[in-house]
């Protein structure tokens, strides 16, 4: 029979079915090496308390404190009664609540005195944070003692140092039950393959992986940890960027057609008529795109700009160089409603440049036609068949562009907007779509810090658009606390009055649709064209639960019948007919619409420069970077823009201080940086992206910059020196670890 290595033992094996279902249905953990390396998230020290001030919202949390008073209440006429814990870390209180008949075990044990491990998601009762009904266990000195909800307190007494794990946990399944199972596989951990190179580990300075992991589940000090992570950072940020470096090394091997620019052509047509210069971060960078375009093998660009930087004017440079070169360029786009904007502002920008082959059109001229999966059929049949004959240059579609029937003569370009909603496999289709891999050209307006390029995006080099266009005007943004003080918002919608006074348009943004959809953050299905709610800010807590988040349809009637009476209120979701999106968006632009009522839908590349005022209701239900895009929608043209934040989380909450931060700056890399430090472990490589999210555990992508630049530089020298890894087979084990089956396919695409 065939050996099972230690590390890839299923866990039911040692810990029985029941423990396994919910480890692998939880945790996502299935092997022993999965448990392994599920690590503490923090450390409690036996006489210290963790601080309840600090608790997130809505999270499930451990917590060691101190029970300060106990006491059962009666009500319902004497029929129901509750045990009210009141716990304490020496400044801050927490309220915890059972009930019922589970109120008994917990009245004995919970004494005041006692300290406890406290396990439970946080809510809010009253404006006061409290866990009900938590699981706990209780801590006597060093020997374990009773633990509550049935919890074995053995595994209490089992840690041998000062220093408590906490693991990040769930309902089902609390800290110190994790800290049993880990003790169960931890000698597994003497088995655990080691993919650094000795050379690079003793270089470093970096213990071996064995001790790592019995350092970091059961450290005797302080020193203890820091030599754990220290280790396990390094293995995430160099197996990562061993796989990113053989991704770009394989690319460069792959031909490509290069395109160079041709004199007198159809760039130098739109040059001429350009009403004005290229600002100085427009002509660098599109001179690195020039460079690659030239090369012969695929182009690998991430142009990042801020929100109105003219990323689009660029990639318009860059097709139209493939053209002139008698190559083809498609441009992806997330949602109609963008894919739409993007081919009339093209069309526009281009004139009869745009019109090759047509009545007036220019000589050098092109076609420039528009796909979406909504258009009718015979203009769907005819972009087919301008793309397949080669008589349309340009093409702006959404994932329609992706079905097997669209077919190319040549195509030489694809630029990719708004990567961060599209994952990789859908990029790859629509590459494979050339006779030979055609360049690419990512663009986002999120923008990203170098950590998270190198990580995320690091297959791509990385262009920056920072300098914004003349003519582009200041955006003032304020919060709005409609529940602290409500004239607030009375004041909001009189400057949104004003502003339509002065001839000016408006935007209010809500989190829903309101057609009957689930009330919550999200759409139980986003609809195809990528419209749908908020990512939901971390933080908005239990009192934003109360009510579901505000509807558009709901909104825009109280605002046509109340505060905007009079002004012409329209609404824009992305469940309307295509047709009825794209007939609202040309009204607003054409400035016939007062007021757009919208979900974020209009949150990338809506362009109304008459649009000088947003107000963006229930803002704590939507990321950082969410609403610096969709403020980037306003300030557009020569008026000065605003933006209110209106929120009804209290001033305290977390959410509030995320919407301070959004209002006090325009720096969209600031507010990156800010968005990633507030964001939970983990969550920094959307899943989509490149399915490396889940491989990071101890890399903090903000403050490991070092490490992960370090990282970088050995990756790349080692691929040069052997791209199969044949020298080096225990890296081969871990990257196959990391990247299984699909995401193998993703890192070796071309």
């Amino acid at each position: 029979m065939e050996h099972v290595p230690a590390l890839e033992e299923p866990l039911k094996k040692l810990l029985g079915p029941a423990t396994a279902k919910v480890m692998a249905e939880h945790l996502d953990l299935h092997t022993v090496g999965d448990l392994l390396h599920h690590y503490p998230r923090r450390y409690a020290e036996r006489g210290e308390l963790t601080r309840l001030a600090e608790l997130p919202m809505d999270e499930h949390v451990t917590v060691v404190a101190q029970v300060a008073s106990a006491r059962v209440l009666k009500f319902n006429h004497g029929r129901g009664q509750r045990l009210e814990v009141v716990i304490t870390d020496g400044s801050g209180q927490l309220q915890l609540v059972f009930f019922g008949r589970g109120i008994h075990k917990p009245h004995k044990d919970l004494l005041p005195g006692t300290r406890a491990m406290f396990a439970g998601k946080v809510s809010a009762f009253q404006r006061k944070l409290q866990l009900a009904h938590p699981a706990y266990e209780v801590l006597r000195g060093g020997d374990g003692g009773e633990g509550g909800e049935g919890a074995d307190a053995a595994a209490v007494g089992s840690w041998a140092g000062a220093l408590i794990p906490i693991y990040p946990a769930t309902a089902k399944l609390e800290s110190w039950k994790l800290a049993k199972a880990v003790d169960a596989v931890l000698p597994s951990a003497q088995e655990a393959v080691d993919p650094l190179p000795p050379a690079l580990r003793d270089g470093r300075g970096l213990v071996p992986l064995p001790e790592a992991l019995l350092k970091i589940h059961r450290p005797h000090s302080k020193t203890d940890i820091a030599d754990a992570r220290a280790r396990l950072k390094w293995d995430e940020a160099f197996v990562l960027q061993v796989a990113l470096a053989r991704r770009r090394f394989a690319e460069t091997q792959l031909p490509a057609v290069a395109r160079r620019p041709q004199p007198g052509g159809l760039l130098d047509a739109f040059d001429a008529k350009l009403p004005f210069t290229l600002t100085e971060g427009q002509q660098k960078v599109s001179g690195e795109i020039f460079d690659d375009l030239a090369t012969e093998h695929p182009m690998h660009r991430l142009l990042q700009g801020e929100v109105g930087s003219g990323k689009t004017l660029v990639a318009l440079r860059a097709m139209l160089t493939v053209v002139d070169a008698g190559g083809q360029a498609a441009m992806l786009a997330p949602t109609e409603v963008l894919a739409q904007q993007h081919h009339r502002s093209i069309v526009e920008m281009m004139g009869e440049l745009a019109e090759g082959g047509m009545l007036g059109g220019a000589e050098q001229g092109t076609k420039v036609v528009l796909l979406t999966g909504s258009m009718g059929v015979a203009a769907r049949r005819q972009a087919l068949l301008d793309l397949v004959t080669g008589e349309a240059g340009i093409v702006i579609g959404t994932h329609a562009l992706i079905e097997d029937k669209v077919q190319f003569h040549d195509l030489g370009l694809v630029v990719v907007d708004e990567q961060h909603r599209f994952g990789v496999e859908q990029r790859d289709a629509l590459r494979s779509k050339g006779k030979q891999p055609p360049h690419l050209l990512v663009m986002t307006a999120t923008p990203i810090p170098r950590t998270v390029a190198m990580t995320v995006f690091g297959d791509l080099e990385t262009s920056v658009l920072d300098q914004l266009p003349a003519g582009r005007s200041p955006i003032a943004s304020h919060v709005v606390p409609a529940q602290d003080k409500p004239h607030f918002l009375a004041r909001a919608w009189e400057r949104v009055r004003e502003e339509v006074n002065k001839g000016h348009q408006a935007y209010v943004v809500c989190p829903r649709i309101g057609d009957g959809e689930e009330n919550g953050t999200e759409p139980k299905k986003k609809s195809a064209e990528g419209d749908g709610a908020a990512e939901a800010g971390a933080g908005a807590g239990a009192e934003a639960e109360k009510r579901p988040p505000l509807a558009v349809l709901d909104v825009a009637e109280q605002l046509a019948q109340g505060p905007l009476r009079g002004l012409r209120v329209e609404v824009l979701h992305g469940r309307m007919p295509p047709d009825d999106k794209d007939a609202v968006m040309r009204r607003f632009a054409a400035g016939e619409v007062d007021v757009l009522v919208a979900t974020t839908v209009i949150e990338v590349g809506v362009n109304v420069p008459n649009a000088t005022a947003m107000v963006i209701m229930d803002a704590d239900r939507f990321g950082v970077s969410q609403l610096h895009q969709l403020r980037g929608r306003v300030g557009r043209g020569a008026a000065p823009g605003l933006c209110l934040l209106v929120s009804e989380m209290p001033e305290a909450s977390p959410a509030r201080a995320r919407l301070g931060a959004v209002a006090a700056t325009l720096d969209g890399f600031e507010l990156s940086r800010i968005d990633l430090e507030q964001r939970r472990e983990g969550d920094v490589l959307g899943q989509a992206q490149s399915g490396v999210r889940s491989s990071l555990r101890v890399l903090a992508v903000i403050e490991d910059e070092e490490v992960i630049a370090e990282a970088r530089a050995e990756a790349v020298t080692l691929v040069a020196d052997d791209p199969d890894l044949e020298r080096y087979p225990e890296l081969r084990t871990a990257l196959d670890a990391l990247v299984d089956k699909n995401r193998e396919d993703y890192l070796e695409k071309g």
